[in-house]
């Protein structure tokens, strides 16, 4: 989308191993506009962080991290090395160089135990993950930046994003691979966990439009509607791929949330952003995807 309007992009990742490569290597090869540079560095390297600022730019958006709530309770340390540190690294660069603008991707798990729908006033001090609390620290180290040397930052907390070539330790790609291959569905809990599912132009779009200068401001970007249960996720994929799914359930995680649902009036007003993509369409522009891209798309490994 950034290309679309014009710009000169550089996009950074380390490519790490925690999902498929092949699938990130899938996405970077679909960048073919020459406006778009490819890095492939660790934003926990301090030194190759400051060699990308040798250039200036007008924004730093900043998707790198370690994500998924299980695996950060078996490895903490690198979530805290890249969500925090990484985060560090790249404030540090962008106060040195005069970068004004910092848009930082956030998460709905800080709200836990919080009052629904999820609003960015709701204090979010009680994580109950090691990746929830990585992010929140992320957002206080953009706060202190601001503050000191301001640096406008917008924070952009997602709400289970999913979309073609998504993250296959995420639920919509998992399932997907398990109903078109006949194999149980592993389930944890009982299926009626509920989540605010938001397609990912609708993500792309809301942090495009987080780039408008707002001194320190916090925005929910969800789908906005009532959430939706993952047997309902299930039910709706079965209609698609036209197969039944077989379910083997799997004791809830204490980590996970319950249900999860985000107020985007803030977002609505300060950004002029609002959801677009039904749950239905986004569904199946993910089955289309997983379709048009066999048999490389099944053979892709799930963590």
């Amino acid at each position: 989308m950034l290309l679309q309007q014009g710009h000169q992009v550089v996009g950074v990742d380390n490519l790490n191993d925690y999902y498929d490569v092949s699938l990130k290597q899938h996405r970077v090869d679909s960048l073919t506009d020459q406006r778009f540079t490819f890095r492939r560095m660790d934003i926990e390297n301090t030194a190759d962080v400051d060699s990308l600022f040798d250039e200036p730019f007008d924004a730093v958006l900043n998707l790198a991290a370690r994500a998924g709530v299980r695996y950060s309770m078996e490895n903490p340390h690198v979530y805290v090395r890249t969500n925090m540190i990484g985060t560090l690294n790249l404030l540090e660069a962008m106060q040195r160089t005069g970068t004004p603008k910092f848009v930082l991707a956030s998460t709905s798990s800080l709200y836990a135990g919080g009052p629904m729908p999820f609003s960015e006033t709701l204090p979010v001090n009680t994580p109950i993950s090691s990746y929830a609390a990585s992010k929140k620290g992320a957002e206080m180290l953009a706060h202190s930046h601001h503050h000191l040397y301001g640096i406008d930052v917008s924070v952009c907390r997602y709400f289970t994003v999913y979309g073609p070539a998504g993250r296959p330790d995420m639920c919509i790609f998992r399932f997907i691979h398990w109903i078109a291959s006949e194999q149980p569905i592993e389930l944890f809990g009982d299926g009626t966990q509920s989540r605010d599912f938001t397609y990912v132009d609708d993500i792309a779009r809301g942090t495009i439009a987080a780039i408008k200068n707002v001194g320190y401001q916090v925005f929910n970007l969800g789908g906005g509607n009532n959430p939706v249960s993952l047997l309902e996720i299930i039910a709706k994929l079965e209609d698609l791929i036209g197969k039944k799914a077989k379910l083997e359930h799997r004791e809830f995680h204490k980590a996970d949330i319950k249900v999860t649902q985000a107020d985007v009036s803030r977002a609505a007003e300060v950004l002029g952003w609002k959801p677009r993509v039904g749950l239905d369409d986004g569904l199946a522009a993910c089955v289309d995807w997983y379709r048009e891209n066999q048999p490389w798309s099944s053979q892709i490994s799930l963590p």
